[in-house]
């Protein structure tokens, strides 16, 4: 009978664009490419083709956390062609096996369509700059971009904690150590308690995903480093009220005042399919803390934070809907795009609707009936 390769899926997945692999029984092995998912013509998996597969790439430590914990994560090379992050996990009692492709090549501001001032910001000696959106919206790349800037422009030491490690640097201008949750420590929380031992100039969290480590984040840039990482959230103000909410209220006005004066910028981005539905382009929400800004989250006013972001364009601050508006109006989205990745997609859809008119383009009945839901 014919068997899967392993070898021949991650080369599929390089030569073709994709972005993630999904291995799982009773399909064929699943491409995403451009953001659709794509079977190839294979024979349909079955469970001991998926345990096969696992064992192929799965370090004997990752098999023996799956045996005893039902998930495991790590990554590793695909010669020079690429990297890939894996999550192998357990469901219905067989194995699924889910890469996601990482790029060998370091994208630059430009390529990624970074606003400029990002690099100023980069050159900073201290503060907090946090790159949020939902998984698979390209925070991990996006961050890689500003730490390669940093690594080729100025002699800093920059460490990374990450989970597991995705884009691997070489020393340039500066010296750069990673560690990788799981092989080289326990967790993000003990890393960070023992950075500050370490001399760094530059500190990368992977993500901040408890108290622990977003308080040891915030002692890190209050202490005169500069630090980045991620959150799953979906909009600047979102962001410190999601930071804020995470600790006791007790604490919360003492966290309030410690992100204003530390927090430097937040980026929110979505991964959108081009119309011409090949190829992806990133749509932004960016905020520079601002001495208004910092005085709103003192305040605990967040609630006008998007109206600081819309004054704020000569620093290159946007709204997201304001850049997935000018990526639709230039015809680079589709509507249903727009809306999709919209925060308020019931004014970006009445907006549209009103160019369409004043365009002499009728509306279709659809469009117009969707008005009231995206509004509620």
């Amino acid at each position: 009978m014919a068997t899967v390769n392993m070898d021949r899926l991650l080369q599929a997945c390089v030569s073709q664009g994709a972005s993630d692999i999904h291995l799982v029984v009773g399909r064929s092995p699943v491409l995403r490419i451009d953001g659709q998912l794509r079977s190839l013509e294979t024979k349909v998996l079955e469970p001991d083709d998926t345990v096969a597969l696992m064992k192929s790439i799965a370090p004997d430590r990752n098999q023996q956390e799956l045996q005893e914990e039902g998930g495991t994560d790590f990554g590793f090379a695909y010669g020079d062609a690429a990297r890939f992050r894996v999550s192998i996990f357990r469901q219905k009692g067989s194995i699924t096996v889910v890469l996601r492709l990482i790029p060998t090549k370091i994208m630059t501001f430009e390529e990624i369509g970074l606003p400029k001032i990002c690099a100023a910001l980069c050159r900073r000696p201290r503060g907090m700059f946090l790159v949020t959106g939902p998984t698979g919206c390209g925070k991990t790349t996006t961050l890689a971009c500003m730490v390669n800037y940093i690594n080729e422009n100025f002699d800093r030491h920059i460490i990374t904690v990450e989970e597991p490690i995705e884009y691997y640097h070489n020393h340039k201008k500066s010296i750069i150590n990673q560690r990788e949750v799981g092989v080289d420590v326990p967790s993000f929380a003990e890393a960070l308690r023992r950075v500050l031992r370490m001399d760094p100039d530059v500190i990368l969290v992977g993500e901040l995903r408890d108290l622990e480590t977003i308080e040891s984040a915030i002692r890190a840039a209050e202490t005169g480093h500069l630090v980045f990482s991620t959150l799953h959230t979906t909009s600047a103000a979102g962001t410190i009220t999601r930071i804020i909410d995470v600790f006791p209220v007790n604490q919360q006005e003492q966290i309030r005042t410690q992100l204003s004066a530390n927090l430097m910028a937040v980026l929110s981005q979505a991964l959108c399919p081009l119309a011409t539905g090949r190829g992806r382009i990133a749509a932004y929400e960016f905020m520079v803390v601002t001495p208004a800004i910092a005085n709103l989250i003192r305040e605990n006013k967040t609630y006008r934070i998007d109206s600081s972001i819309q004054t704020g364009r000569k620093l290159g601050m946007q709204l997201l809907d304001e850049h997935l508006w000018k990526l639709y109006d230039t015809g680079k989205i589709t509507l249903e795009e727009m809306l999709d990745k919209s925060r308020q997609p019931g004014m970006l859809q009445d907006k549209a609707m009103a160019r369409m008119k004043s365009m002499g383009v009728s509306t279709t009945a659809e469009l117009e009936d969707i008005g009231p839901i995206l509004r509620t």
